[in-house]
């Protein structure tokens, strides 16, 4: 792939191999909907799998495996609109799998948002058939797309047949290890031809019943014949090439389900949208102009490879999650809308989200956060199946925010079905509330802190205090039987029951939200304060005992590092060494220790960032102060200690693990950071976690490396009603700016360019800036430019042990 001024991103030549990960970085969508980016003429099949996924269209299916039934919710691979395949009369198909092909390449324009496909076929004695075609998924109608073919026989005149479908025989299928499951998630499924030629496709999810509707129109210089078959609806004509000119056909689809707002049927809605619809050049029109405004309130200006890389990452962050999404009932898919892995649940990915989001589409992120408040209730009776009070919300979300995590996995290198227990990942509701306080802070959205987000504090806050347990030993409360980020440490080695105990990141998030909740509660307005206590019983004596708890939660400590859970260091050194020559890539080392009848539970060995990640939540200072909070005493030299420590013995199974350690080392040590963050970067784009890709983008990395250049590397921080920067340019990003929205403010411009930091706020009515640097406050007026020098940082720490193995 090549990356040209960071406004394309381009594959040359034709290779089946990289197919799957194309069509999932060459996707399109609006936040409503969006398609793989698979080419037309080609059916899904072991190289390709074209995929139209609607944010939040959920179905349930029940499967049998290793005897068991167990019940899986997806997220429904629709209707495919894409099919258009085209041959010279009288002869096969054309794709690149079947003829011989002179010349291909795909292009994504991310300025316009729009995909273009340039394919030259040898037509045996006939000629050479070109093939141009322009795709997108429009932003500004969410349901509208449109696909632009033009066809040249460059030498010869030739007779071409062309045919487009709306194809309902589509399965959840695109996941091989999910394959032996049920996927057939479509039911009555019907299709139809209306007077003025348009042809249209219904159907319904098979549980969920969800009705889905999508509408055709083909414009072409010829008539064009329209039919149904089985679970199809066709449209096909004949097209006549002369030599060097080219013949155009059109490709215009609507699509809208019974949970879009202001329809009466989704099949009716679809028809007549489709059939109002302007041609593709308006369509274009008013589509580049919807991106233009994306841009302008999202701009990102980094040079080199890295600027390139982050751009396309915003891009796929936008197609996932726009303005459209402020309309809609759903969460954060941690495959953006781009594939089937993880069958498009909600996890804790908007963790690494919405602190991007906060700074440029506040909107968004207050309605993503409106789908936890919706699902309160749910977590509510979550924590009571647990016996405990508050709120607990699911690892893995969907629908109705029912615990959605799978209860078997498979490991492909064994081909055992093992438990599954992330479901202990209580933590998610910690990130939770980071969210509701982070969107607050920077928002300013007073209303929304007051009302839906308090309750969802207060209830997860008695959530953790409910669940802290004393212990006159310690002479502390411990939290017992979670699992951390970390994810391989389900259990004590040979333990018969999973969970882990005072997971390090667990306790201290807690901490911080009973702390955090306990200043909501007293800043509340009386008048509102009262009503909250009185809807939830709150009493006094629970306060006392939040206070009491976000004090004295355990934080266990090893060898002068903080302990990832109590015991972690008794557990063994790892063979790293040995493992890597034996098998070479270990980043999934939990896959490979089970398949050789071992288990990563008995090593001192991580996934990801666990407790560094509270380097990446937590400023130095807050961290400081959290652990002073709890009776702990956390110096630069513990914490440098900590992150050596951890860095030694982390696989980075997880596209997360390198963004987090190169947030975390650009501050502790800066060195080593960039290697970190190429990582991060490269996550997708060079499917550094082998295949995963192809199955959908890691959109919590993606976002969260915008939010390394935002944050991470500016020390950005939204809190007591100003702007707090802290920048440390690392030597290979240390020129960028971009622009942001915060408490009203839209386009306010920070630039850093060597050792000056620059910030611009428009002219507008509303009060001034505070912006604090170490050591200074300055007050930036509306329309005016402030430029400051930056003093040289201190050199970071040097590294305090060796890496083991190394």
């Amino acid at each position: 792939m090549t990356a040209t001024a960071a406004s394309t991103w381009e594959y040359d030549g034709y290779d089946p191999a990289e197919e799957r990960l194309r069509e999932s970085l060459c996707t399109l969508g609006n936040g409503y909907f969006a398609t793989r980016g698979a080419l037309p003429e080609c059916a899904a099949d072991d190289v390709h799998y074209p995929g139209t996924y609607v944010a939040g269209c959920y179905d349930r299916l029940t499967s049998t495996v290793a005897g068991r039934e167990v019940e899986n919710e997806d997220m429904v691979n629709l209707p495919d609109w894409l099919p258009l395949r085209f041959r010279a009369t009288g002869g096969g198909w054309l794709t690149p799998d079947t003829a011989q092909v002179l010349g291909h390449r795909q292009v994504v324009h991310l300025d316009s948002g729009t995909l273009e496909r340039h394919t030259r076929f040898q037509l045996g004695e006939r000629g050479v058939l070109a093939v141009r075609q322009t795709r997108l998924v429009h932003m500004a109608d969410p349901h509208l797309a449109c696909l632009r073919t033009e066809f040249t026989a460059e030498t010869d005149a030739v007779d071409l047949d062309v045919e487009a479908a709306l194809d309902g025989r589509v399965t959840n299928s695109g996941v091989p290890r999910y394959r032996d499951l049920a996927g057939g998630h479509l039911t009555h499924v019907r299709a139809g031809a209306a007077a003025t030629g348009t042809v249209w496709l219904r159907c319904r999810t098979r549980t969920s019943d969800i009705g889905v509707g999508l509408a055709c129109r083909l414009t072409a210089d010829g008539p064009v014949a329209a039919g149904a078959e089985e679970r199809r609806a066709v449209q096909r004509l004949r097209l006549r090439l002369e030599p060097g000119r080219a013949a155009v056909v059109d490709k215009t689809v609507a699509l809208h389900t019974s949970r879009d707002a202001a329809i009466s049927d989704p099949l009716r809605a679809a028809v007549d949208r489709v059939e109002c619809a302007p041609g593709f050049d308006g369509l274009l029109r008013t589509h580049r102009t919807a991106w233009a405004q994306l841009w302008r309130r999202a701009g990102l200006d980094v040079p080199g490879e890295a600027g390139a890389i982050l751009r396309l990452h915003l891009f796929h962050v936008l197609q996932t999650l726009s303005p459209h999404t402020a309309d809609l009932d759903v969460g954060v898919p941690a495959r953006g809308l781009h594939g089937e892995a993880y069958r498009g649940h909600v996890f804790w990915d908007e963790l690494f989200v919405l602190p991007y989001l906060n700074l440029h589409f506040p909107e968004v992120s207050r309605a993503l956060l409106r789908y936890r408040h919706r699902r309160l209730e749910r977590a509510r009776s979550a924590a009571r199946a647990l016996g405990r009070r508050g709120a607990l919300y699911p690892w893995q979300s969907g629908s109705d925010g029912r615990e959605e995590t799978q209860q078997l996995h498979l490991n492909p290198r064994s081909g055992r079905w093992l438990p599954d227990h992330s479901h202990l990942q209580h933590h998610v509701g910690s990130a939770i509330a980071y969210n509701v306080w982070q969107y607050c802070e920077a928002s300013g959205d007073a209303e929304f802190l007051h009302t839906k987000g308090a309750e969802m504090l207060l209830q997860i806050a008695r959530f953790w205090a409910d669940s802290a347990v004393w212990d006159d030993r310690l002479g502390r409360h411990r939290i017992r039987g979670v699992v951390g980020p970390d994810e391989y440490h389900e259990a004590y080695p040979g333990a018969g029951r999973p969970g882990l105990d005072d997971n390090a990141y667990t306790n201290v998030t807690a901490a911080w939200v009973l702390t955090r909740t306990l200043e909501v509660l007293a800043a509340l307005p009386e008048p509102r304060r009262r009503e909250l206590v009185e809807r939830t019983e709150l009493d006094y004596a629970e306060l006392h005992r939040w206070e009491e708890v976000s004090r004295t939660l355990h934080i266990p400590f090893h060898d002068g590092v903080i302990s990832q859970f109590e015991g972690y260091g008794d557990l063994a050194e790892l063979d790293w060494r040995g493992l890597r020559a034996r098998h070479g890539d270990i980043r999934r080392l939990d896959r490979v220790l089970e398949a050789e009848g071992d288990t990563v539970n008995r090593y001192q060995a991580s996934k990801q960032a666990d407790v560094l990640m509270l380097g990446y939540l937590f400023s130095p200072s807050e961290l400081r102060s959290l652990f002073a909070r709890l009776g702990h005493r956390l110096d630069d030299v513990t914490w440098h200690r900590t992150v050596d420590y951890y860095l030694a013995r982390t696989s980075h199974g997880s596209t997360l693990s390198g963004l987090v350690h190169g947030w975390v080392l650009a501050r502790a040590r800066r060195a080593e950071a960039w290697t970190y963050v190429q990582e991060a970067l490269k996550g997708d784009v060079a499917d550094l976690q082998g295949g995963t890709t192809g199955e959908g983008i890691h959109l919590g990395a993606m976002a969260g490396t915008l939010d390394l250049v935002q944050r991470g590397l500016t020390g950005l921080e939204t809190r007591s009603g100003a702007l707090w920067l802290d920048p440390v340019p690392l030597p290979e990003l240390s020129s960028y700016g971009f622009a942001l929205r915060y408490r009203g403010h839209w386009g306010v411009r920070l630039r850093l360019e060597h050792g000056l930091l620059e910030i611009a706020v428009p002219e507008s009515g509303r009060l001034p800036i505070d912006v604090r640097l170490p050591g200074r406050t300055v007050r930036v007026q509306p329309g005016d430019t402030c430029r400051l020098a930056l003093p040289d940082r201190p050199r970071a720490a040097a590294p305090l042990s060796r890496a083991v193995g190394s």
